[in-house]
């Protein structure tokens, strides 16, 4: 484990897997809500282990301010998208090139995690990547409707009116007839596909669908059973900039007047055509949460250098199983892999 402080004061971490040395370096970066719980499940074959066996002999997964090992998303904050981009991926990638040097560095980011690195790719903040992963979302955020709906309602009625500073997965076990408990019942209200309720609330704060994040069939019964370990509570305020990024339909800056963030662009995309590092976007076909946001991103991107960027898009599969499904390591993370092992090769040359 190796702990660090960001520039605005929080402690973080990053856990470090090494088997034999190499040449080349992964880091793992998780989404809003999840962990990097999420890429060393035991009850099936987990991306750490699958890399390892792979010729990646050293493996690194983050854990930012999302993450719901810390108590950042239950406490009242106002952090947006944009402290993450400047303050939490600049910090973790100078601990871990203090201990890897100048050794190549790929970067396989998930959700929030791939769309605020990428704000930070693409915003400056970060350099000497040797490659980036996608999965779900980058730089463009196309949501369905009733996501939309809840991104411009939601914020005000459940913050304001009903008193709830966070949403959690595990409402229904909050005290009877708490703002918590009661929007976990009426959410279970919608939701039969299952009688999991932590599926049902995942579904309510991250998508359109029954269920949204994932399709059943790909998740191992004890990962179905524990969704609300892997998934945990989000404050509000990330919703109110993702919602002003759905508006953009790209990722924008939250408040383009503040002098803590001049060093980052108001516009991500602005700027597309300086990117150097080969990115890999990758979703599923079925993806309930962003939709086919980075197909419309690749296609924005490609306009800039068809070379340096790559779309994959897996049949199938959503957005969280992309990672924590339970054949994830034969239907997803081969295709990974075949992009890392080329981007290193072309590297070396």
């Amino acid at each position: 484990m190796h702990p660090f402080t960001t520039a605005d004061g929080l402690g973080l971490q990053m856990l470090r897997f090494r088997r034999e040395p190499g040449a080349d370096v992964v880091l793992l970066v998780h989404g809003l809500t999840s962990s990097s719980d999420m890429f060393v499940m035991p009850e099936h074959r987990n991306l750490v282990g699958y890399l390892l066996d792979h010729g990646f002999g050293e493996v690194w997964t983050l854990d930012f301010r999302m993450s719901n090992r810390f108590p950042y998303n239950t406490e009242p904050h106002r952090y947006t998208l944009d402290d993450i981009a400047l303050y939490d991926h600049p910090a973790a990638l100078a601990e871990l090139r203090r201990h890897v040097g100048d050794r190549r560095v790929h970067v396989v980011a998930h959700c929030m995690g791939a769309m605020t690195f990428a704000m930070s790719l693409f915003g400056g903040a970060v350099t000497g990547i040797t490659s980036m992963t996608a999965l779900s979302v980058a730089l463009v955020a196309r949501v369905p409707s009733w996501s939309r709906a809840k991104l411009e309602l939601g914020p005000v009625l459940a913050g304001r009116l009903g008193g709830l500073r966070y949403l959690d997965p595990r409402g229904a076990h909050d005290t009877p007839f708490t703002p918590g408990w009661l929007l976990s019942h009426l959410v279970s209200l919608a939701h039969q596909e299952c009688d999991n309720p932590a599926c049902h609330m995942a579904s309510f704060m991250w998508g359109s669908g029954w269920p949204a994040l994932y399709l059943h069939g790909n998740l191992a019964p004890e990962t179905h059973e524990r969704i609300a370990d892997l998934l945990g509570p989000s404050g509000l305020s990330y919703y109110r900039h993702l919602r002003k990024v759905v508006r953009a339909g790209h990722a924008v800056k939250y408040a383009p007047a503040d002098p803590r963030y001049r060093a980052l662009p108001d516009d991500y995309l602005a700027h597309a055509a300086r990117n150097r590092t080969p990115v890999l976007l990758m979703t599923g076909d079925r993806n309930h949460v962003f939709g086919d946001s980075n197909v419309r991103c690749h296609r924005r991107l490609a306009a800039h250098g068809a070379d340096r960027y790559e779309l994959c898009v897996v049949p199938g599969y959503g957005h969280q199983d992309l990672v924590i499904g339970k054949d994830a390591d034969r239907d997803v993370f081969p295709h990974l892999l075949d992009f890392l092992v080329r981007r290193a090769a072309r590297h070396e040359h």
